[in-house]
């Protein structure tokens, strides 16, 4: 009796997560586009990957890729998209398995990453200078090594190494109802507020609630959970030294750090301008996200970086 009991409390509670997911994703609805531009589709294996871009095509082309993680769009540059377009052909894609982009159920890798931005900075941009954050850069770097298809990198606190492979916690996030009830959990609006407040940003006054209404329909949208299971699992994570990686580059490599950052802290970044023989620039009030918390300041160091000749190594400081 006690053990039928149990059963039955066990499935009426996998019944009403179903439910509570279900209303979750219906409530979300459709994902509007973050960045003002044109909204374009590219496919490529398989997927539709959607990007914005904006600018002038006879300018320079600038290629924009957001950070990894389970809220990531390409909204992430929205307070410098516009500004960057006036000089530049500007093109920011959601990656796969983001954003606007199709989330089919696949194991997400680092080698797939790695590709898409191999192909796609091939196949939608001519020499272009790089943006990227976090996981991006190292995929940025590794796609430089591969086909040559940058002039320069601006690399926002990247890195290579977000911890160990845990093929349980993949496994946990990407099943059905449970794994989709974890991910609500992780990406419902306190949770948003709790990162953004700890981790992303310095302070409050650097993100709005529209920020994280954002956040959170782009992460309650259909397939939003597979990526990010990847992610948080440690499978996203390239097998590489990422300073090692650096410092073989043959185009100019600028790194960019929040002074206040945690999850990646400053040392780290020193430590990886030094190893990779890069400039660092370093804005003080700032965490994970320096080009959102001071978007004019950083694009100050951005156009700078972009319209230099030759770039001297060294820390510098913004």
């Amino acid at each position: 009796m006690k053990l039928r009991k149990l059963l039955v409390g066990v499935a009426s509670g996998l019944g009403t997560a179903a439910l509570g997911n279900r209303l979750l994703g219906w409530k979300a609805g459709d994902l509007e586009p973050a960045l003002d531009g044109r909204q374009r589709t590219y496919r490529w294996r398989g997927f539709d990957v959607a990007y914005t871009e904006a600018g002038d095509p006879e300018d320079p082309d600038l290629l924009l890729l957001h950070g990894v993680h389970a809220a990531a769009s390409n909204k992430e540059f929205d307070q410098v998209f516009d500004q960057l377009a006036k000089t530049y052909h500007v093109v920011a894609p959601d990656l796969p398995g983001f954003g606007r982009s199709d989330r089919p159920p696949l194991t997400y890798s680092a080698a797939l990453y790695t590709a898409f931005v191999t192909d796609f900075a091939e196949d939608v941009t001519e020499d272009a200078a790089c943006v990227a954050t976090s996981l991006s850069g190292a995929y940025a770097t590794l796609a430089q090594h591969q086909s040559n298809v940058f002039s320069r990198l601006v690399l926002v606190a990247p890195t290579a190494d977000t911890g160990s492979r845990r093929t349980w916690l993949r496994s946990l996030f990407r099943s059905p109802v449970v794994g989709q009830g974890l991910f609500n959990i992780l990406t419902s609006k306190r949770s948003l507020y709790f990162f953004d407040n700890r981790e992303a940003y310095s302070t409050e006054a650097s993100y709005t609630e529209r920020d994280v209404d954002y956040q959170w329909e782009t992460s309650h949208q259909p397939g939003a959970r597979f990526a990010p299971a990847s992610f948080v699992s440690g499978y996203l994570d390239p097998d590489v030294d990422l300073g090692e990686e650096l410092a073989r580059l043959d185009v100019p490599v600028t790194i960019v750090w929040g002074r206040d950052a945690t999850v990646s802290p400053l040392e780290d970044g020193e430590a990886l301008a030094e190893r990779a023989d890069a400039k660092l620039v370093v804005f003080d009030d700032a965490k994970l996200l320096p080009h959102a918390e001071h978007p004019g300041p950083f694009l100050d160091v951005l156009l700078d970086e972009l319209t230099e000749e030759e770039v001297e190594t060294g820390p510098g400081r913004a």
